[in-house]
């Protein structure tokens, strides 16, 4: 008897897990190995009835791992997904910009506070325009070889490996005659030989170059001991755009994305939108609200906002 127990839930933890897979295309063995803790040949071999090891042990991550994954699911399902793109006045320079750089193959500078809005008016230029690609630079990709890394894999080549010369041949061989858009975001990171070195991809292949990141990307070419260094790429400029921070009429438009129709709540989320992180912040503490609101199920109000300002660090005061 515990023999076929033990049998029935065995194969009701495969059927479990075969069900999510079908569920959803990203799911995969290899994927669910990883997340599990254990080998991609464990786990294909126990699906398949053939695993010679502590089957037992499998299955006890195999079952943790399923129940975390619904969990999240279930919670992902509950999160408010916000209003996507929101098209502002700020919003619009930013895409008007990148359709420039692309169209005239040109480079353009974006540059500007953190939050208000750069990041996503190039994904919704992304979204709407054939081959944009974009590279989000960190300190770990500042270098020559590690930046070109970066590009290779939003070129679709993640797996590229060799130094400079190797990189670069791959990328220009992939984006010459696309008529293509390379955006560098949170360019700031990048050392001087790396922004030169996007500089020369540009003049070799003509593609469209856009560099986006804050004050430090422009400022660094025209100003200090390295900018005679960035004369080549600072002369290239076709379009600079300065976004210092948002207006109000930004901030009302995605207050209206987000449905507030509460006048008083107003105030409070204009404050929010002053201070560093502006649109982004907004974002956070009106998704964090809507949870507030969705747990009572009504609209949400400005008690809500208030609390989740308040949860958030934006605004002063107590409960």
């Amino acid at each position: 008897m515990a023999d076929g127990t033990a049998t029935s839930a065995t194969d009701d933890l495969r059927d479990r897990i075969k069900a999510l897979c079908d569920q959803d295309s990203r799911l995969s063995q290899s994927a669910i190995a990883r997340e599990a803790g254990l080998s991609s040949a464990t786990v294909s071999q126990w699906m398949s009835g053939k695993y010679p090891g502590d089957n037992a042990a499998v299955e006890k991550k195999l079952l943790l791992w399923v129940e975390a994954h619904q969990a999240r699911a279930a919670e992902a399902g509950q999160l408010p997904t916000g209003p996507g793109y929101v098209p502002t006045a700020t919003s619009e320079r930013v895409v008007a910009a990148l359709r420039y750089a692309q169209v005239a193959g040109d480079i353009a500078v974006i540059y500007g506070g953190a939050g208000v809005g750069k990041t996503q008016a190039i994904l919704r230029h992304q979204a709407t325009s054939p081959n944009v690609w974009l590279a989000t630079m960190s300190p770990a990709s500042q270098g020559v070889v590690t930046s070109l890394q970066r590009i290779c894999a939003s070129l679709g080549m993640p797996n590229l490996t060799g130094g400079a010369i190797a990189l670069e041949g791959a990328i220009t061989r992939r984006v010459r005659d696309t008529h293509g858009l390379l955006v560098i975001d949170e360019a700031q990171h990048l050392t001087v030989q790396a922004l030169d070195q996007v500089r020369a991809i540009h003049d070799e292949t003509g593609i469209g170059v856009a560099l986006v990141g804050n004050e430090t990307v422009y400022a660094r070419m025209t100003g200090g001991n390295r900018a005679p260094f960035l004369d080549r790429l600072h002369s290239r400029i076709g379009k600079r755009v300065r976004v210092q921070r948002t207006g109000e009429s930004d901030v009302e438009a995605l207050i209206a994305a987000w449905g507030v129709e509460e006048k008083s709540c107003h105030a409070v989320l204009l404050e929010i939108a002053s201070k560093p992180g502006a649109l982004r912040s907004l974002t956070k503490c009106m998704r964090l609200a809507s949870m507030y609101a969705r747990a009572h199920e009504r609209a949400v109000c400005c008690a809500d906002i208030k609390k989740a300002a308040r949860e958030l660090g934006l605004v002063g005061g107590g409960e």
